[in-house]
């Protein structure tokens, strides 16, 4: 169990990292600081995030499960509203470095399953 939770935590560094180098807007200040924005994001995708798609599960059935590639920017974009040392700048960025780390976390996903 700890391995994989190291696992998804690897992954999830990654996916920041990918973000920060692919998507003009997303920067951060340090390693330490990458470090730390992916440990934050872990806890709100882990306390506020459910609270967001409970909230908003009549906009994301409307939109067959797209809003919730929003509120995915939100919880990347709140990541860097409380860390200083990691920058996301604008909606776009957001969005585009959320569904990257979506995808890093997919795999660290499936790697730690097989």
């Amino acid at each position: 169990m700890l391995a994989g939770l190291i696992i998804r935590f690897l992954f999830g560094v990654a996916g920041l990292w990918v973000a920060a180098h692919v998507v003009q807007g997303i920067s951060y200040d340090s390693v330490g600081s990458l470090i730390a924005a992916a440990a934050l994001l872990g806890v709100i995708n882990a306390v506020v995030r459910p609270i967001l798609v409970i909230l908003t599960l009549p906009i994301t059935v409307l939109t067959l499960g797209l809003f919730l590639l929003v509120i995915n920017a939100l919880t990347l974009g709140l990541t860097a509203l409380l860390l200083h040392g990691f920058h996301v700048h604008g909606f776009g960025a957001a969005f585009w470095g959320a569904l990257i780390v979506s995808v890093a976390g997919w795999i660290g996903a499936s790697v730690r399953d097989e």
